[in-house]
């Protein structure tokens, strides 16, 4: 299975925002879509998601998909400890008190690192800390479709590695279909089974390929992503 956009357009009071995108998706896989600030991107994830109707073109295989968002803002609520954030996250999809929720939640917070912390609210959290909440939230949820947008953006390089590093072992927890939006170029080359570059605004795909590297691996900035990351960033930056 996988999910496809066929030839969409967008833009917003006039002004041409997404141009004519075509992208295939496909189930249990990592796309990361690369593009520079301002290019379109979150359009195309809420485009995706149904947030944002498109001026022309087609979603296809969508029916009955359910999302989930991680955004570069964790957006946690602060008055719930993370055990709470979790279960408000996941009450819409669960009867009330249910032990399937309780252990999910156990298994997610455990997963992204966050077992001992369950009990601490956001603001007892470091920010590292509260970015994986909200990833483990994300994936917790059963949704079909997992968005981020900008998730790994707001922190140093070394807190970026370990939310990466959690992501995956979130991924490996219960593979996804995930579609990560970025402009960090070794991110891409990191995360992605599927690298997928936009053009400025209007975005327009100025290529799609296959991350062959197995992802045990790859490393940031190591040899064995190097050729993916020379083409991002050929592709990236255009003619010269």
């Amino acid at each position: 299975m996988a999910y496809e956009l066929r030839d969409l357009r967008a833009s917003y009071d006039g002004s041409p925002v997404v141009d004519d995108i075509s992208l295939v998706m496909p189930s249990g896989s990592v796309t990361v879509v690369l593009g520079p600030s301002g290019c379109g991107k979150t359009t195309l994830l809420n485009l995706i998601a149904g947030l944002k109707d498109a001026d022309s073109g087609s979603r296809l295989g969508f029916e009955g998909c359910r999302f989930s968002y991680a955004f570069q803002e964790p957006r946690l609520l602060p008055w719930l400890d993370c055990r709470g954030n979790m279960d408000f996250a996941l009450s819409g999809a669960f009867p009330r008190a249910s032990s399937g929720k309780a252990e999910r939640i156990d298994r997610f917070l455990e997963a992204a690192g966050l077992g001992e912390a369950s009990g601490l609210k956001p603001s007892e959290l470091s920010g590292g800390m509260r970015q994986r909440l909200s990833l483990a939230r994300s994936f917790a949820y059963p949704s079909d479709l997992l968005l981020l947008d900008e998730a790994f953006q707001a922190v140093d390089l070394r807190m970026k590695l370990e939310l990466m590093d959690a992501f995956l072992r979130l991924f490996r927890e219960e593979r996804k279909t995930v579609v990560c939006v970025t402009h960090d170029v070794e991110e891409a080359a990191y995360l992605a089974d599927r690298a997928v570059v936009l053009s400025p605004r209007p975005a327009r795909v100025v290529d799609s390929f296959a991350v062959d590297v197995p992802r045990e691996s790859r490393a940031f900035g190591s040899a064995a992503t190097m050729e993916a990351e020379a083409k991002l960033y050929r592709l990236a930056l255009g003619p010269t």
